[in-house]
């Protein structure tokens, strides 16, 4: 039976933390709500998002590098929930954790940081007497302890513990997980692991209330899978079975990509990559209970790096550059078929950006997942070639002026194309396009594109420069900070969105 034609639809893609808030980043607080309202308003379907999980400063505070694939960032807590839910007083807000940020201006992580451990550690303080009888934490804790909680609570009161040095380099009874010395932790840690566990309490039950809202408003969310864990991580500490590591749990090839449109080099991205004959020994079950916890807070996911799933780049763990690399077969249509058969509608967007290969299309198609069509990738001398080129899009496939790793379609324009560039997009558009206004003709090509869906970076709906762009691919430093202005989406941008929207068939 072929599937369901799409409904077209269109969507803005917005990180959490690029919402205004005055406790560094955005969170799950008002801002959001306030951005679903927006959106409502917009004639918008979909929000998207970056991932959701814990962040690290040393990793450059990257969503896609994170300690754990399964749990939740407590700086996206919003504390003015936490006093709504009752967890913390209105004063505790501007009394605990050192100065306020601003509301405004580049996300802070360090403040955020700063000022979500002291309020977390005073709401646990409060509610621990409480827990042990509270029906919504117990029932939490255990529907998600077996998976990944117990674990990644372990796995943060031992980083502590150990100054924050990598798992592998820990005493050898807690890198091999020897039980005696687990026992030992829980035993000894006990109130520490309760903090980490009510945490991860606080941030899902803060999302689903959002996700709520957003179901009110008839907005869905898509999330964003990343493929790779780093090695420094709850999941490879708890698993290193199902990654290619050496007797010594060192990796034996580490993940990246090969010279691409973002780096000359490629990318060196060090994370280990999966042994899929392991996983595929029980079905993949430990992959298909990550895609269901995903699923379970956002409606649509976007598998990050989805051509690793046709072939992988592995390269040398000691290799100075990603040159270095070699293709290795993924594990393909036998782990989408197992997908499929645990969730049958398989609400994928296949990221089939960079070096793509007839394979990894028709792995896609196969299944019958979107791809993805930027079209700052198609407005350049090989357009008429060009699948990201307006005229060959398809309907099973979601476009974007730029992706969270571009430049802003206005920074694109100042700052990337040259002059044959700039040439070649005003003969494909008939007119050459000026600054202040090349976002929104972008914006106009997207949406009235075949796609069925159509996604707009929050930063070109405000025509804004490559001073917002949110992550330089290769570039380690100064990435994610971008936010949005608390006065910035007005009621006129609303209705200017929502008019092409309902022109081009997408509200």
């Amino acid at each position: 039976m072929a599937p369901a034609p799409r409904p077209r639809a269109s969507g803005v893609l917005l990180h959490v933390t690029s919402l205004p808030s005055a406790y560094g980043i955005g969170d799950m607080g008002s801002a959001a709500r306030e951005f679903v309202d927006f959106l409502h308003a917009a004639g918008q379907r979909w929000w998207q998002i970056l991932p959701l999980n814990p962040t690290a400063t040393v990793m450059g505070n990257s969503p896609y590098s994170s300690p754990s694939l399964f749990a939740g960032n407590p700086l996206l807590i919003s504390p003015e929930a936490l006093a709504a839910d009752g967890w913390l007083r209105l004063a505790d807000l501007t009394n605990t954790g050192g100065p306020t940020p601003g509301a405004e201006g580049p996300a802070d992580f360090a403040a955020a940081q700063a000022r979500r451990e002291a309020l977390l550690a005073l709401a646990f303080e409060r509610a621990r007497p409480r827990l042990a009888a509270h029906e919504g934490f117990t029932r939490f804790t255990a529907a998600h302890g077996p998976l990944w909680l117990d674990d990644y609570a372990c796995f943060t009161v031992l980083k502590a513990r150990q100054n924050g040095a990598p798992w592998n380099t820990w005493p050898e009874a807690l890198r091999r997980r020897e039980p005696a010395a687990l026992a030992a932790l829980r035993r000894d840690e006990a109130p520490a692991l309760d903090a980490v566990r009510f945490t991860q309490y606080l941030f899902f039950s803060q999302w689903a209330a959002l996700r709520r809202h957003c179901a009110a408003r008839g907005v869905g969310i898509i999330g964003d899978l990343p493929f790779y864990p780093c090695l420094d991580s709850a999941d490879v500490w708890a698993h290193p079975r199902r990654f290619r590591l050496d007797a010594d749990l060192r990796p034996v090839v580490v993940a990246g990509v090969p010279p691409d449109y973002f780096s000359a080099d490629g990318q060196l991205w060090g994370n280990p990559v999966y042994d899929w004959q392991a996983q595929a020994e029980d079905g993949y079950a430990w992959w298909l209970a990550r895609l269901g916890h995903n699923l379970a807070w956002a409606d649509l996911v976007r598998l990050d790096h989805f051509r690793a799933l046709a072939a992988y780049w592995a390269v040398p763990p000691d290799a100075r550059t990603a040159r270095e690399g070699r293709w290795e077969p993924g594990p393909g249509a036998a782990f989408l078929r197992a997908a499929r058969a645990r969730f049958p509608a398989l609400p994928l967007l296949a990221e089939d950006l960079g070096l793509i290969t007839d394979d990894v299309l028709a792995l896609r198609d196969d299944f019958g997942l979107p791809g993805m069509r930027v079209l700052q990738f198609g407005l350049g001398p090989d357009a008429p070639g060009s699948t990201n080129a307006l005229h060959n899009h398809t309907r099973a496939s979601v476009v974007y002026t730029g992706t969270h790793d571009n430049n802003t379609t206005r920074g694109w324009f100042e700052d990337e194309l040259d002059q044959d560039g700039r040439a070649a997009l005003a003969d494909y558009l008939g007119r050459p396009p000026a600054p202040d206004d090349v976002a929104w003709t972008l914006i106009r090509l997207a949406l009235l594109s075949p796609a069925h869906l159509a996604v707009v970076p929050a930063q070109d709906l405000l025509g804004l420069g490559s001073d917002a762009r949110m992550n330089t691919p290769s570039v380690p430093a100064g990435n994610w900070s971008w936010r949005l202005g608390t006065r910035d989406l007005t009621p006129a941008l609303a209705q200017r969105l929502r008019h092409l929207c309902r022109l081009y068939g997408r509200c």
